[in-house]
């Protein structure tokens, strides 16, 4: 029952502000547009842009809605200028929660009075999103610190949401013809996974330290410190930091930043991300990039809000590589090998076939110069190609994409000119030499040396057991018993003399 009231509230919101037009418009039963257009609840129009209106509605529709606003507001390549305006106020300027019941709030999680914690406390927020609300506080050892706190109730509320969704994914695996290959029902296992995580304010605080400590000593990026005494699962409190937001690129410029080297340094930031730590900033949208201007020749970025996070597995993390450097090189044959070597597509795809629908797709955007080429309209290609091979979606990989066509957005804001396949190739290309190389395997070898020191042992009996059962079934000559104690020994002082050679 909670589902269909739900439902029929979005439905009730999609009409207050108009958006059933576009559909209602084109019918031909004069009533059905006769009382869209008499709709005596449709909100008033009050000279504001469908951008400002498509804003005001995803807000009343809750955190789920505004997330997704969110991420449009971040593709000038992909919506018209005045929706991308309207939804800019998305990123941290969401309505706030009233500042007395927000306070009261604090102070019940805290367990005590704001004036007793604090030096100082902030009457107004700094931000405000649309799953929590951040204060400007002042300690009493004189630290600057920002104060993050969960909406009250918010937890409900999503929950109902993604209850929608998952009825929303089962109708949909049922009724598209392309459904079970859509994989719905898994893309809403990973957003419900990703979403109650930033509800968890204390497995933010640990994302960020760790990503600190990957970041420790950079000059491209700083992550604030946490302080964890006053830090819970519904509070956060954080190093204040003090910067230009990146979307402001007007004060940016007026202050000299060098904007090339900062839409660089972004990529760059991905990919070490992606690659070298396979733990990445999965929410990178201008409300949480801020940038240090003390040397405006070497800008340097600063993130807040570490409430998505993502990570890959070896593999995924490999094949992403090395389709990524294929693309690179407009090498398709090996682009469609990879796909069908991790399984992204049917075994039963021919290869020959399946690169040739790739360069279909790619070869006439790859003709156009490489600063001018959009990595979503690459990827939204290949999405469309790959249907007709019955190409599965890969909800692991959905936060990483994501991602990246943010990563793309973000960084031409700052130089339109920027070439991400040129500045990417250096990093991933480095990153595949680097990983396979023999100094690398050995330390791989060394981290492992403990646990494959305790196995040595366990193989001679393993090998037993195994030839035992072998003999019961199928009984073998007492010589080649013989020989596979030998291979064992064999395979035991090999593992012994690696050993001995990695720890020399």
């Amino acid at each position: 029952m909670i589902k269909v009231w739900r439902a029929l509230t979005i439905a009730n919101t999609l009409v207050r502000y108009g958006l059933t037009q576009p559909l209602t418009g084109q019918s031909k039963r004069r009533w059905v547009r006769a009382l869209t257009a008499i709709n005596p609840f449709k909100v008033a129009l009050n000279n504001r842009s469908r951008g400002e209106l498509l804003c005001d509605m995803l807000e009343s529709l809750g955190p789920i809605f505004v997330k997704f606003g969110q991420q449009m507001s971040v593709h000038p390549d992909l919506f018209p200028r005045d929706i991308i305006s309207g939804l800019s106020r998305l990123q941290d300027k969401v309505t706030p929660v009233p500042n007395a019941l927000a306070k009261k709030t604090l102070e019940h999680v805290l367990g005590g009075c704001l004036n007793e914690l604090f030096d100082s406390f902030d009457d107004e927020p700094l931000a405000a999103a649309s799953i929590a609300q951040v204060y400007g506080a002042r300690l009493h050892n004189g630290d600057d610190v920002v104060v993050k706190m969960l909406r009250p109730g918010i937890e409900s509320v999503i929950k109902q949401d993604i209850a929608l969704m998952y009825a929303g994914a089962r109708w949909a695996r049922r009724l598209l013809s392309f459904g079970h290959r859509l994989r719905p029902i898994e893309l809403v296992e990973e957003f419900e996974h990703t979403i109650l995580g930033e509800l968890d304010l204390k497995k933010e605080a640990a994302s960020a330290s760790q990503l600190r400590r990957n970041f420790n000593n950079s000059d491209i990026m700083y992550v604030p410190s946490i302080y964890w005494p006053y830090t819970s699962s519904k509070t956060l409190v954080m190093e204040r930091i003090h910067g230009v937001r990146v979307s402001d690129v007007d004060t940016l410029k007026v202050n000299n930043a060098n904007l090339k080297k900062l839409a660089e340094d972004g990529v760059n930031i991905f990919f070490t991300q992606v690659l070298r730590d396979s733990f990445f900033h999965a929410d990178m949208h201008p409300g949480n990039l801020f940038i240090d201007i003390t040397n405006p020749q070497k800008p340097r970025y600063i993130g807040v809000d570490f409430g998505i996070m993502g990570s890959l597995s070896d593999e995924d993390q490999y094949y992403l590589a090395k389709n990524l450097f294929a693309f690179f090189n407009q090498d398709y044959r090996e682009v469609a090998r990879l796909h069908l070597a991790c399984g992204w597509v049917p075994s039963d795809v021919r290869e020959d076939q399946f690169e040739a629908a790739i360069r279909t797709v790619c070869e006439p955007i790859f003709q156009r110069p490489l600063k001018d080429i959009s990595f979503a309209e690459v990827l939204l290609g290949l999405l469309k190609t790959a249907r007709q091979f019955n190409m599965e979606m890969q909800p692991q990989l959905m936060l990483l994409q994501k991602t990246l066509v943010n990563i793309e957005g973000l960084g031409r804001r700052l130089y339109p000119d920027l070439d991400l396949w040129k500045t990417a190739k250096p990093v991933i290309e480095q990153w595949l030499t680097s990983r396979y190389a023999v100094k690398q395997s050995l330390k791989t070898i060394k981290a492992q040396l403990p646990h494959l020191i305790e196995t040595i042992g366990d193989l001679p009996p393993l090998v037993h057991t195994l030839l035992k059962e072998r003999i019961t079934t199928q009984p073998s000559s007492p010589k080649k018993h013989r020989w596979a104690w030998v291979v064992t020994c064999i395979i035991a002082l090999g593992l012994g003399f690696i050993a001995g050679q990695v720890l020399s």
